[in-house]
């Protein structure tokens, strides 16, 4: 091979290394530092791009779209002296390729460490309670600060989140204890709550119950009242309308006995003073129908002579019973 050829060869490929490295292809939502012997001269967007091989270089690639980066737990003191470990994650955008490549060596490293610092400062202010209770004001108090001093180094933070706030284990074991105090106390207020209101309600009803019935049994009382006044008034009535004579009342005397007498209760019964006299005329009546019997002597066949009958025997009528005198109506009023 001759030197010709292999000038020519070396040639060639000069050609093809500075044609590639002439031509730069940058993806979408990308950038890239273009240096001239070291000093910044452009920044590359998406798209093809023309370089000057040998004199230009590319110093970095930075990606534009929205990063996420979570942190470790760090371990932050409250106002109340309890450690805590926090967990962080930060949604950033670069919004200046030049001044986050220039401004600052490890803008990521920036971040964690302005996160941390300020989380410090924010929870430091804030007892145990608090902390775990304003995830949002922290989040937003964080954010503030960091997208604060962001700003120049050509980052803008969009979100910050607590994934996680982690007291001691002893302070989460008295939290639990207490949460679990709360609720049974609150469990407790709500069954005595409840049984009171049962209480109240059963009595309430039993109230209404037992005025409902009294009202029911006065009515009822009264309606038989009303009713044994008007059922004694007509029988009254009825009795002084039939104008009743002494014979009636005897006989109505002697049909009440056997009912008197009826009942295994019944071991001693009295009879009236007014039954004897009711008896008396009664018999007296009785005797005046009875046939004479013949006189002594006398021939019975051919209608002897009897003796003249006297007079019979007047009766004097009794007054009429009243009311409180008869009983065979009950007692009168």
């Amino acid at each position: 091979m001759t030197p010709i050829i292999i000038v020519l060869i070396i040639l060639v490929v000069l050609v093809f290394i500075a044609l590639i490295k002439t031509v730069q292809v940058i993806p979408q939502a990308s950038a890239a530092i273009v240096e001239r012997f070291g000093r910044y001269t452009r920044t590359l967007n998406a798209g093809l791009n023309i370089v000057v091989p040998f004199i230009d270089t590319i110093r970095n690639r930075i990606d534009l779209r929205e990063q996420v980066v979570p942190f470790p737990p760090q371990p932050v003191i409250t106002q109340d002296n309890l450690v805590v470990n926090i967990d962080t994650v930060i949604y950033y955008q670069v919004t200046d390729a030049r001044a986050a490549t220039y401004e600052v060596a490890s803008y990521i490293q920036a971040i964690e460490q302005l996160t941390v610092t300020t989380l410090r400062n924010i929870i430091g202010g804030m007892d145990l309670e608090r902390t775990l209770t304003s995830r949002e004001e922290i989040n937003a108090a964080l954010r503030g600060v960091l997208d604060e001093a962001t700003g120049k180094w050509g980052i803008r933070v969009n979100r910050v989140e607590l994934k996680a706030i982690e007291p001691p284990t002893s302070i989460q074991d008295s939290m639990e204890k207490q949460m679990r105090a709360d609720r049974d106390k609150r469990a407790a207020i709500l069954t005595a709550e409840g049984i009171k209101q049962s209480q109240i309600l059963t009595a309430e009803g039993e109230r209404q119950s037992a005025v409902l019935r009294a009202e029911g049994e006065a009515k009822a009382a009264a309606l038989r009242a009303e009713g044994e006044a008007k059922a004694i008034s007509t029988v009254f009535q009825s009795i002084h309308d039939g104008d009743p004579d002494q014979k009636l009342l005897a006989y109505q005397y002697l049909q009440m006995l056997p009912k008197i007498a009826e009942g295994d209760a019944n071991k001693l019964w009295i009879i009236p003073s007014e039954l004897g006299d009711a008896l008396k005329g009664l018999g007296g009546v009785l005797g005046g129908m009875a046939p004479q019997p013949p006189a002594p002597g006398g021939n019975g066949s051919n209608g002897g002579s009897r003796p003249p009958a006297g007079p019979a025997p007047t009766v004097e009528p009794k007054p009429l019973p009243t009311r409180r005198e008869n009983p065979l109506f009950g007692e009168g009023t």
